[in-house]
């Protein structure tokens, strides 16, 4: 198993106890529809290691854990402060205007005001706003991934439908033409 086919599930905050627990920060907004996992991966030195989960007990986006094979507080402690990851299989399907920022890597990128503008290349996760980084030929357009912004997602065709604010697309499309005008001169 891959990183590529598994998502980040959270990350080992501490050793509980002195019989090996460990509680699980868990990143998801129902944390407790992980409460009956049976396994988990943990990224160790860039690869993920599968481990069977003997005990959980999940409250509010923390969980106690016991791991098999983990008893003892050294081998607790060398699992500290290391990813969580499971299979993608395990997200719930998302309706509507809803998506995870995997999901729309490579999707074709509609705007109404402009037709085709691009594909998804990813998702930039910041603090203050996740943006849409699109690239059509050379260029680059970054839109706020804002719900008022999204008019559809089309799951089986890979398409996102966009009305961007007006004038926003202008800015890197007007960039690209005076970029083009400029070197057509500089040949000249």
């Amino acid at each position: 198993m891959t990183k590529d086919e598994c998502f980040n599930l959270g990350y080992i905050s501490r050793r509980v106890g002195n019989k090996g627990e460990l509680a699980f920060i868990i990143d998801a907004d129902n944390p407790g529809r992980y409460s009956k996992l049976e396994s988990v991966f943990i990224e160790i030195n860039k690869s993920l290691v599968p481990f069977f989960i003997k005990k959980i007990v999940v409250s509010r986006n923390f969980a106690t854990v016991s791991l098999d094979g983990i008893d003892t507080i050294e081998r607790a402690d060398e699992l500290v402060k290391l990813g969580l990851y499971l299979p993608l299989s395990f997200l719930p399907p998302l309706k509507e205007k809803k998506f995870y920022f995997h999901e729309l890597s490579g999707y074709k990128v509609t705007d109404k005001n402009y037709g085709d503008i691009g594909i998804m290349q990813s998702i930039l996760d910041f603090p203050q706003q996740a943006i849409f980084q699109i690239v059509k030929d050379k260029n680059e357009i970054l839109i706020p991934a804002k719900d008022e912004f999204i008019i559809s997602i089309d799951r089986e065709k890979k398409e996102l439908h966009l009305n961007a604010p007006e004038g926003l697309i202008d800015i890197y499309i007007k960039e690209t033409k005076e970029d083009d005008l400029e070197k057509e001169t500089d040949e000249d």
